[in-house]
């Protein structure tokens, strides 16, 4: 299948796709035209790099997963690698969210004494 193809499978952009295959995530062989052509199994291996992506990985964290990109990756028991990573990513998203709720808190303490008690929201 040609790129327009899978993106329309998987609910990508052949910009994402040509960006996983960058990152070396997924492969494609080359028509004589030039075009890029996916195999059938190319739909399942995209849809688990944007599941692990949407959970908050990075695509260098998907790496670690690659064993397991053209199956159902949440059936299999989980490798001690790839709970490390998941891990790892969870305490930045943790420390992201802190700093976040922290900017957040000032900003509407700042707000509030700017306006006498009265917080509105924009």
């Amino acid at each position: 299948m040609r790129i327009g193809e899978l993106a329309g499978a998987t609910g990508t952009t052949p910009r994402a796709l040509r960006h996983y295959e960058q990152a070396g995530l997924i492969a494609a062989e080359r028509a004589g035209n030039g075009y890029r052509v996916y195999g059938e199994g190319a739909v399942t291996r995209v849809r688990n790099i944007r599941r692990l992506l949407a959970a908050g990985l990075t695509l260098e964290d998907v790496r670690v997963f690659l064993p397991c990109l053209d199956g159902d990756v949440a059936a299999g028991p989980p490798s001690e690698r790839g709970l490390r990573v998941a891990r790892e990513r969870l305490a930045v998203l943790e420390e992201r969210v802190a700093a976040q709720t922290e900017a957040r808190d000032r900003l509407a303490a700042a707000l509030r004494e700017s306006t006498g008690g009265v917080s509105k929201a924009v």
